[in-house]
């Protein structure tokens, strides 16, 4: 359920103070009866009119960006520029960003307005894959695939890190996919292996992965298959 005026605003760019207006006029009708709270809740299955026109339902909104090196996954930020501040579309002040990346990691980023979506995807309980590109500062040891298959223990933390798959691309590079999202969390495996990560690009979350096609700073919207693939 969504409230009155945010449903319209959302549906027909119409700033939010102006829509409030506009219901207290008795302009709206919900169900063919005239609504004047722009407070009061509707469910996308009910309709809603405007002068009249019924009001298309109105859609939570799904992005995938591939994210520079330099640019920050916060909504603000007085340093840096920001993953959001990339993203133009109306409305952009309802969007969140769905699991961050540090700033020097670039790669794919999820934006939505979909606060229970956001949470399915980051929940810890959810377990959802992330696979990484990594290049490493000196070569790989013949060791770390079992030491990552056995959770690294990282410091500071009290428990090791869920069991993670690394494929080696060549001596100094490997692809890993964890299913966890501690701060920092490749780098700092990396460095409990005696190691020092200097690039690390996201491509994949869950089954979504990274548009080819996207130049860095570039996003486009999420397929239908995309966004339902976040159970």
């Amino acid at each position: 359920m969504v409230r009155l005026d945010k449903y319209i605003s959302n549906a027909t760019d119409i700033s939010r103070s102006e829509v409030k207006r506009i219901i207290k006029t008795g302009a709206v009708e919900i169900d063919d009866q005239v609504a004047t709270n722009p407070a009061i809740k509707v469910t996308l299955e009910q309709k809603v009119s405007l002068d009249g026109s019924v009001i298309s339902v109105y859609k939570h909104r799904y992005f995938m960006l591939n994210k520079p090196a330099g640019v920050v996954s916060v909504s603000k930020d007085q340093h840096n520029p920001t993953a959001l501040s990339l993203v133009y579309e109306h409305r952009s002040d309802e969007l969140q960003i769905a699991g961050r990346l540090d700033i020097d990691t670039t790669g794919l980023l999820l934006i939505t307005d979909d606060g229970n979506w956001n949470h399915r995807l980051t929940s810890p309980r959810s377990k959802c894959i992330k696979v990484y590109a990594v290049t490493l500062a000196n070569p790989i040891e013949d060791n770390y695939p079992e030491q990552l298959s056995l959770g690294v223990q990282l410091d500071g933390e009290k428990h090791r890190c869920m069991p993670a798959t690394m494929t080696q691309i060549d001596s100094h590079c490997l692809t890993l996919a964890i299913g966890e999202g501690k701060y920092h969390q490749v780098k700092r495996m990396f460095v409990a292996l005696g190691n020092h990560v200097v690039k690390l690009h996201r491509f994949r979350v869950g089954d979504i992965t990274l548009d080819e096609d996207l130049a860095e700073g570039d996003y486009r919207a999420l397929s239908e298959a995309e966004v339902a693939c976040i159970g």
